[in-house]
């Protein structure tokens, strides 16, 4: 079933950790308030401490995912020939790190905040802030409050724009 995603950047921790704090009051709940950030350990973080879910997972695409997959594995087989170095990055986080980034730059976050309205330059610039590490992403699955009670939440706490498209369980 279809209901309304609003998405929003935030230029830190506090500012977003605000907005999921009303937004919780409106009845969204944690598996809908998605957060997306540099990295996936970053958004598992920030969403332990709002209380949401890492959102990389609802906009990174499939291809995307295994585009990352085969990246960790290209640069670990790459690694493996450096000396002193092939055993760890081989078997280690960085190797899903480096992968992972790959494939979530490549991933629908892009495509996501185009569909929902923002002009292709515009979501490169999202896109960069939220990878650079500068801003953090929220999208709020709108079910129980209305769309306009979740975007003046969102505004309240510090977003200068609130994006909205429909999200297809």
């Amino acid at each position: 079933m279809a209901h309304p995603l609003l998405l929003a950047l935030f230029d830190g921790i506090t500012a977003a950790a605000g907005a999921a704090r009303e937004l919780h009051a409106l009845g969204v709940g944690p598996s809908d308030l998605s957060v997306v950030s540099r990295d996936h350990a970053a958004e598992s973080t920030i969403a332990r401490q709002i209380d949401g879910s890492p959102g990389s997972e609802s906009v990174d695409s499939n291809t995307a995912s295994k585009l990352g997959e085969l990246s960790g594995y290209v640069l670990a087989a790459i690694a493996i020939g450096m000396p002193g170095t092939g055993a760890v990055v081989a078997a280690g986080p960085l190797a899903a790190e480096l992968g992972e980034a790959a494939g979530h730059l490549a991933g629908g976050l892009k495509t996501t905040l185009v569909k929902a309205g923002l002009p292709d330059v515009e979501a490169e610039e999202w896109l960069e802030r939220v990878h650079s590490g500068d801003a953090i992403l929220l999208g709020a699955h709108v079910r129980t409050a209305t769309s306009q009670q979740v975007e003046s939440a969102m505004l309240r706490h510090g977003t200068s724009r609130v994006i909205r498209t429909e999200w297809h369980d």
